[in-house]
């Protein structure tokens, strides 16, 4: 027996990947931990009034992929709501400053990868009778 595959238009899913956003997977992940279940319009909205620097680079990813859903699937834009949203750890930069007496102190620079999944809800049916 072979397994199911599911047919990619059953999923309804779109992703979209930032990969080297200059900022730390703890300061991305309560940002991206207010977004997940909210429709896009909702979630835009709110990246833009944030008072986060990251926010600008979160709301580019969602638009991102907004417009992937748009093209490359017939999406409807007022259906579809953020799914997932996580983020992983890239490169980090290690550089140095001088200290007193010949010392240095280690500066840390953290790179991460942005993911958005979008997906778009079902219209459920009622039934009259």
């Amino acid at each position: 027996m072979s397994k199911k595959t599911k047919n990619k238009s059953e999923n309804k899913i779109v992703r979209s990947v930032n990969k080297n956003v200059r900022s730390s997977n703890r300061k991305l992940k309560p940002i991206l931990k207010s977004i997940v279940g909210k429709k896009v319009d909702i979630a835009i909205r709110d990246l833009t009034f944030s008072d986060k620097r990251i926010s600008k680079d979160i709301k580019k990813t969602i638009s991102s992929a907004v417009a992937n859903a748009e093209n490359n699937y017939q999406y409807d834009i007022d259906n579809l709501f953020v799914k997932e949203a996580y983020c992983g750890k890239q490169v980090i930069m290690k550089r140095f400053r001088a200290r007193a007496k010949g010392r240095a102190a280690p500066i840390i620079k953290p790179y991460s990868n942005l993911t958005i999944i979008l997906a778009e809800k079902e219209k459920e049916k009622t039934e009259r009778k």
